[in-house]
This record gives structure tokens, sequence and C-alpha cells, in this order.
């Protein structure tokens, strides 16, 4: 399926006139059969009632938060409180209405989070590996972004005046918050030695730099338009935004030298000197001392890379705040303004953990998920807050064997009627959760960082539990097939909704279609 397309600059009198009086929607992405169907898919739904209209909306990403990280991470969440675990329900699972996701990418079957967040904010499915283009482009081409750039829903959120935050537990500038702002034909191209130089050569900037100079780059996309910038930006990834040089370590760098850049461009600093009045904050007590009320802008870089695990974030060198810390913060913020707000929150790291091959961590930042999502529910008004809550993709990770209710999820299995663990044809015992590829079998015991496992080589196939914890923090499940990394899995995943304009997400859809639902619910763009 191709798409086609024109110039964004030429666009820029369509998308005002849309977004001033519901008229035109722009040919940049009208012209995509992505786009189309999408859009009549809502349209159908809509016509069933007119409850659809949104205030605010806050998207939540589980980053490779598959079915099977769902199942289990309510029961270690029921198991956690001293219950059986498998009658509960994780926050966002009560919600009224639901729907399957279909995620491949345009060139992939098993996709990766730069095309499927890049069809969620745009309603264009694209291919692996690129950020904010559509499939015309060709990855790691710089020559092949002009043309092919795609209108995100935070982008039409600021020129229509919603105040916008992005929050990840990743680094910022890591593929799902980046399909929010960037536009690159390579999602590794976090910051400028990232970079080849014929990219530099061609004009293409690094995504760290797009996301400093979003306000100014919008604008220059679309003369006449005035935006005040992205309000909340919280996350990882301090190193793409710092010189390499060591005399601009920050007090919580965790490396010699902690930035990257070698261009010599301290961004941090240039978006303090373009918002004077914004707080730059690194730490849990820089997050602490932001008055909600009284703030309009902040940028909050909490680790040199991604943030740490929920379970290893004590570890911290100055302190971070929770993924429920930080959605409560930005909610705080944004509601100042009387138009509303559009709010993007990933949990970057259930999709490390998992490529880890660590149970535990990918469930545990699930459960902090869910708990963040139900800071998002205390803290809004269901009346006038659509809040979806999905993920970009699923894991080849595994519910297995035949355990007995209330079973340890992270344990052995052990057969119903049955006390001591069951044997597999090999006379070993097994676990419920397992992987098909990755790193493998650990014991790490009480180690609580799942990135420890990259400094051994991967260990395949079976392991004599018998004298082992695997409910402990350190253990990583067996995986049946070496690889560096555990891989992402093609199946779909779910939506759930709760708000205004929540009975958009029906039946089996495809994962352009999550736009549509949250363009129809604001009222951004028009058909």
């Amino acid at each position: 399926m191709k798409s086609m397309w024109v110039s964004l600059s030429a666009l820029s009198s369509l998308l005002l006139a849309s977004v001033a009086d519901a008229g035109v929607l722009p040919n940049v992405q009208k012209e995509s059969q992505w786009f189309v169907d999408g859009q009549q898919s809502v349209i159908t739904k809509t016509k069933l009632t007119t409850r659809n209209k949104a205030k605010n909306v806050i998207l939540f990403v589980g980053d490779g938060m598959g079915l099977s990280t769902l199942t289990a991470a309510r029961i270690l969440a029921g198991q956690n409180e001293g219950k059986l675990g498998e009658e509960g329900y994780l926050s966002f699972e009560r919600f009224p209405y639901s729907a399957q996701v279909k995620t491949y990418n345009v060139d992939a079957q098993t996709p990766d989070s730069a095309g499927t967040m890049t069809a969620m904010m745009s309603g264009v499915k694209t291919d692996v590996g690129v950020i904010g283009v559509d499939e015309d482009i060709v990855r790691g081409d710089c020559a092949t972004v002009a043309g092919n750039e795609l209108v995100t829903l935070l982008e039409a959120a600021e020129i229509k005046g919603l105040s916008t935050g992005i929050i990840s537990t990743a680094r910022i500038t890591h593929a799902t918050p980046a399909a929010a702002y960037a536009k690159s034909a390579e999602r590794n191209w976090e910051d400028i030695s990232d970079m080849p130089e014929a990219a530099i050569t061609a004009g293409c900037t690094d995504i760290a730099t797009q996301l400093i100079d979003f306000e100014k780059n919008l604008e220059q996309r679309f003369p006449g338009v005035d935006v005040n910038g992205i309000e909340v930006v919280f996350g990882g990834g301090r190193r793409h935004f710092l010189p390499k040089d060591a005399s601009y370590n920050s007090a919580d760098a965790s490396s010699a030298i902690e930035g990257d850049r070698s261009d010599g461009v301290d961004l941090t600093a240039k978006w303090q000197e373009q918002y004077p009045s914004g707080k730059y904050v690194i730490d849990q007590a820089g997050f602490d001392a932001i008055d909600a009320s009284s703030t309009t802008r902040v940028l909050g870089l909490f680790n040199e890379s991604h943030m740490h695990y929920e379970a290893d974030r004590k570890n911290d060198i100055a302190g971070e705040p929770s993924l429920t810390e930080m959605t409560r913060k930005a909610i705080d913020i944004l509601d100042n303004n009387d138009q509303g707000f559009f709010l993007v929150v990933e949990s970057g790291r259930i999709d490390h953990a998992h490529h880890a091959g660590s149970a535990y961590n990918a469930l545990t930042d699930t459960i902090e998920f869910s708990n963040a999502v139900q800071a998002a529910i205390d803290n809004t008004n269901s009346e006038e807050t659509l809040i979806l809550v999905t993920a970009d993709h699923s894991h080849v990770f595994t519910i297995a064997g035949y355990p007995k209710r209330g079973n340890p999820i992270l344990g052995k299995v052990v057969n119903v009627g049955e006390t001591e663990p069951a044997l597999a044809s090999d006379g070993m015992p097994y676990t419920t959760v397992g992987y098909t590829n990755g790193k493998g079998f650990r014991n790490l015991v009480n180690e609580t960082n799942a990135d420890l496992t990259y400094n051994d080589d991967a260990v395949a196939g079976r392991q004599d539990l018998t004298m082992i914890d695997t409910t402990s923090t350190g253990f990583h499940q067996e995986a049946a097939i070496p690889l560096g990394s555990e891989t992402h899995a093609g199946e779909d995943i779910s939506l759930h909704a709760i708000g205004p304009g929540a009975h958009l997400a029906q039946g089996v859809i495809e994962q352009s279609v999550i736009f549509h639902i949250i363009n129809q619910s604001l009222g951004l763009i028009a058909h």
C-alpha cells in the first residue's frame, strides 16, 4: 500500500483553516489510505452517539505490554497484596470500552516502536525504524524525509491552543516519545553524534535538537501558525542534550563524561534561554520543588540514559520520580489551561525488561503503569477527559503449564491438587512464565537492574531450577532460542478507553485508528 504526498509547506493555509473553522483536512495525510480507512471507521461509530467531545486527552502507552503481560501483572499485583491474584484487575482493565489492535508495520509482520507510535500519532502506518514520516521514506536516508513528514496529534493540539506534555521512563528521545514531536529517517539519531556525516550535511537534525526546537520548527513548517511549545517534558536521556565534555556533567552523572553531543551544544541551556520562566530539573528534589499552580513549563531529564526500573529506582544517584508522580504533576500543570490539554505517557521500561528476559521487572513496571493510570483517573473529570491505555506491541512472553489457582505467577508450576513443583519430561521443574527467545536464564538473586543480563552470553535451553527461587527480583526466565536480546511479538494488543469518545474503541482495529479516536474527541483536524 503506497501513499501520495505533497509538500507540507504548501498546506499551511489548509491546516490553519482546519484548526480555526473545521475546514479541510491537510492532504499530506488525507491522501493516505491508512488515514482514509481509519477516519471512516471512526465516523461510522460516531453516528451511534454524540458523546464524543473531550476537553483533554491522555494517551498511556505501555511499551511492550502485550496481553500476557497484562494477565501476569494483574496476578502479581493481587499476590503482592496477599490475594490469589487471578480475580483482580489493573486500573484500566475496568474501563467500559476496549478494542483489539493490529500492530504490524508497513514492511514488517512483527513491529518496532518507531513505526507503531508513528501510526498512533499520525493516523498513518509506516516502516520499521522511522519516526513521524510515511512509508515512502528510505530508512537512514536523510534526503527522503522532506515531503514525507506527518502531522502528529501533539502538533495539532499545539496549533489548536491546547497545552501539551510528554512523559517517558525511557530516554525522551527514544522511539515512542520521539514519535510525538520528531521527523527522522532513523530512530537511532537521538543526538548529532549518532548521525552519519552525510545526514548532517544534508540538513537533517537529531531528535534531541528537534525536541528543543519544536516550537520554532512547527511555526516554520506552517507559516502563520503561532504556538507556545510543549509545556511538560519528563523522562530520561540527558546525555543526548549535553556536550561530550566532563565540565557539563550534572550532579546526577553516572559516567565520567555524561554528555554525548559532538557539536558542543548544551541543549538544556538553549531550552532555558528560550523559556526563561521554565523549570529545568534533573532529580527528585528538583521535581518535588515544582509548584504546579504557578509553573507554566518544565523540562525534567532525570537520568543520563533511561530512567531506572521501578524496582531499581531507589538506586538512582540523586533520586528520580515515579511514573505515577510524573503523571500527577503533569496533569496539575497542564490543566491550568482552560482550553484543555493533550498528554502522552509512556512506560518505556516494560519493554526493556522483557528484552532483558526479566519478567519481574516487566510486571513490576506494568503495575506502576497501572498506578499512573489510576492517578490520572483520580485527578481528572471523566466527563471531560478521554483516557486511552494501550501498547505499541507485544513480546514473546508466555504463561504456560497447568499451575493451580493462586500459584505464584513468578514461581514454578505446581499442578492442581499438588504441593510440589511439576516436573517436565527431563525430570526438572519449570516456571509458569518464560520467553521464546533472548538472553535466557540468570540467577542474579536480589538484583533489581535487569540490564545486567547483558554482561554475559546467552544461556539457552533448560536449567535445573530445583534449588533456585524463581520469584526473586534477579531471576531471569529460561529462553528456548539464544539471542542477544529477547524480541517483540506480532500478535494484537489491547486498547482500553474511558471518557468522552471512549465508545469509539470497539472491535478489531488498525493501530492508526487510535489517531482518529483522539482527533474525533478533541476536534483537532476536521474530516
